[in-house]
């Protein structure tokens, strides 16, 4: 069962980690076997809807999704974006 890594950014408070840790992540998440499906603010929102930042990755599975987090290559990518971010960051099966 697939596996959705959804990312929602609150708050970015430096442009430059930001960037830096992009470079690393980005690599890193499509190495763990993950497709970006989406990445940007939204054209739309409704309800109690927010613009803000959403990076949505697909993953073959929940395992694939948990080691690709945990995996070597994406500590680098947090240890560069050093609390830049404020985000809520979630793993959601598929149905």
């Amino acid at each position: 069962m697939s596996a959705y890594w959804i990312t929602i950014y609150h708050d970015v408070t430096d442009d430059q980690k930001m960037a830096a840790y992009a470079q690393l992540a980005g690599p890193a998440i499509e190495a763990g076997g993950g497709r970006f499906l989406t990445r940007g603010l939204p054209e739309h929102t409704y309800e109690a809807g927010r613009v803000t930042r959403t990076v949505t990755v697909e993953f073959p599975d929940m395992e694939s999704a948990r080691a690709a987090y945990d995996s070597p290559a994406y500590q680098e990518a947090l240890v560069a974006l050093d609390g830049a971010a404020v985000r809520d960051m979630r793993l959601v099966p598929g149905t």
